[in-house]
């Protein structure tokens, strides 16, 4: 159980101010959370295959296959600005 000092700790690292209701809230979140994590860890998941997705993902990305670039006319053609072969940006205020 994540008590009440943790919840206020934690709260303290994440430069975040919570009510008491909050802390209350979060103690009890904190600790099915972690519960779960228990029971997660208490599994046997040595023949399962570390993967980024739940799912099998085929061709998720397109090939990256070299093509023709824009012309620089039509790139620039909606810009509202253009100087020397690129976009002008106003410069950023101190």
């Amino acid at each position: 159980m994540i008590d009440r000092e943790q919840v206020l700790h934690v709260a303290r690292l994440a430069r975040l101010e919570l009510s008491e209701d909050e802390v209350q809230k979060a103690s009890g979140e904190l600790s099915k959370i972690l519960g779960h994590i228990e029971t997660l860890s208490a599994l046997d998941l040595s023949a399962v295959e570390p993967t980024a997705h739940v799912v099998d993902v085929d061709s998720a990305l397109r090939p990256d296959v070299p093509h023709e670039s824009l012309p620089r006319e039509v790139a620039f053609s909606q810009a509202p600005d253009v100087a020397d072969d690129g976009y002008r940006v106003p410069s950023p205020q101190a």
